[in-house]
């Protein structure tokens, strides 16, 4: 089985070739593309070396200078850390498969290195696997860098009752903002999703191939999709999982989340009041005692330690929303809940840590400052307080659990970059797209996924039958159908469901 990708802060809890000289970044065959606004940028080959601290020949580490503004190449530049693990079988070697796990805001060069844990042996032996770190994120630089610590801005009590609970709110938001603004103020203007997948096409180039093929998990799908819109013939072939809904505005999507995440979390209770050897049985009734243990945290917070945030209502949602993205992660929650109830808070802080990706020194990366940085850039939805607060009612009617903490995410109201282009998806002319959605997603719902599929020219739709975030590993025939695909150029059949 493989290792399913768990990546996406998509669903961010309150906050929310042409020749071995190089190439011109404009499109295959110099055939201009309206939606293509790439100038001559020259994009040169990739000088692959032994990554730092390695002798393996199984994975190579490169670079390529892309501009910050294909318009104006001028205005400054970004160096993209790339990541290429080398088909394993040479003499069946297919081409470069490249690959996203999500966000947006993760590097995705740990994709190279680690595989085996995402992508069957076949796909390893048939591809290059090229994984980078998108402009704004990761390795490559400059990257977004905002802050050090997140507790102060996002382990406040959410939602907020009173006047000074939800100022407190918009005032973290604030400050965040500001960070950013004074750290990475240069480059926030450029990281959109658009700028993106131009960089997608200057790393063809770059790789000396006339097409090539993309997999992208979750975010993925949107960045993957907006490539083989702007630049169509350069697709050989394409898989999306986890989709979102191309059309749909942040706070539609916000609220699409909201009520995937809470049909996740209902699932969880029911499965939880039936079973006793879950730890957070309650005799049978789960759901009740989650209702009060909220009521319980937001009256009395619970503190871990001195130096940390206390576990408020506010961190427990957050805590939920981690271990939504798989059902993996169930059983973590109802210890954690059930350890909560004793007025134990670490399981919970834990959850929330994880999320947030913390790690154990203490210390987080910058995947959360780029993933607001690309995601309010791209859509910032609600432009003031007032229109944030305005779509509060319609959140909590969606989701009566989780919809309030969804609501009051004010970072994108008060973002101090406009909003970048973005291209309308649809996939013409780049053949068929296989799209993958899993019937329990609460990040991006089946829903939502079927709206892509459907959204695109040649949109093909695999339905996987899993409590999960993205659908590839779950089982042998999602597996066997998107492999089939992407080597042999197999198009599944529209719908096709995958059980066990």
């Amino acid at each position: 089985m493989l290792k399913r990708p768990h990546f996406s802060l998509i669903a961010l809890v309150s906050l929310l070739s042409l020749a071995a000289c190089g190439g011109t970044s404009t499109s295959s065959d110099n055939t201009a593309n309206p939606l293509d606004t790439t100038t001559s940028f020259v994009v040169n080959p990739i000088d692959w070396k032994a990554c730092d601290g390695s002798t393996s020949t199984e994975v190579e580490c490169g670079n390529i200078e892309v501009p910050f503004d294909y318009s104006d190449p001028e205005q400054g530049s970004f160096v993209l850390y790339v990541k290429k693990h080398n088909a394993s079988k040479p003499a069946n070697r297919i081409g470069s498969m490249m690959v996203n796990p999500g966000g947006p805001g993760f590097g995705g060069s740990s994709l190279a290195d680690d595989a085996q844990y995402y992508f069957s042996q076949d796909l390893i032996d048939n591809f290059d696997i090229i994984a980078w770190d998108p402009r704004g994120t990761g390795e490559s630089t400059p990257a977004v860098d905002c802050v050090d610590t997140y507790d102060e801005y996002f382990g406040l009590d959410s939602p907020p009752e009173t006047p000074d609970e939800k100022q407190a709110l918009i005032d973290a938001s604030q400050a965040f903002n500001d960070k950013c603004e004074e750290n990475s103020g240069t480059i926030l203007p450029y990281i959109s999703t658009k700028a993106s997948a131009q960089d997608i096409n200057s790393l063809r180039l770059a790789l000396g191939e006339e097409k090539v093929t993309f997999f992208g998990f979750s975010y993925g799908s949107e960045l993957g999709t907006t490539w083989a819109t702007m630049f169509p013939e350069t697709v050989r072939a394409i898989v999306v999982d986890g989709a979102v809904d191309p059309n749909a505005s942040s706070t539609e999507e916000g609220m699409n989340q909201a009520k995937g995440f809470e049909g996740q979390l209902a699932t969880f209770l029911k499965q939880c009041s039936e079973k006793t050897t879950c730890e957070f049985h309650n005799g049978g009734k789960a759901e009740a005692a989650f209702d009060k243990l909220v009521l319980d945290l937001d009256a009395m917070p619970l503190e871990v330690s001195k130096d940390r945030t206390p576990v408020t209502q506010g961190v427990l949602f957050t805590a939920v929303a981690q271990a939504m993205y798989s059902d993996y992660y169930w059983p973590q929650l109802s210890e954690a809940l059930s350890a909560a109830q004793n007025g134990d808070g670490k399981g919970i802080l834990q959850l929330y840590d994880d999320y947030y990706q913390r790690k154990e020194d203490g210390t987080y990366g910058n995947e959360l400052e780029a993933f607001l940085a690309i995601s309010c850039l791209d859509d910032p939805g609600a432009t003031s307080t007032k229109d944030v607060d305005s779509h509060i009612e319609e959140f909590i009617a969606a989701a009566p659990r989780l919809g309030g903490n969804f609501a009051y995410g004010y970072s994108c109201a008060l973002w101090p970059v406009k909003q970048a282009a973005k291209v309308t998806i649809t996939g013409k002319g780049a053949g068929p797209i296989v799209v993958v959605g899993t019937t329990g997603d609460p990040a991006t719902p089946l829903d939502s996924t079927r709206k892509m599929a459907l959204g695109l020219e040649q949109g093909i739709l695999i339905v996987v039958d899993a409590n999960q975030h993205t659908g590839y590993g779950a089982n042998n025939c999602v597996v066997k159908a998107v492999d089939d695909y992407l080597i042999k150029l197999i198009v599944p059949a529209n719908e096709t469901t995958c059980k066990g």
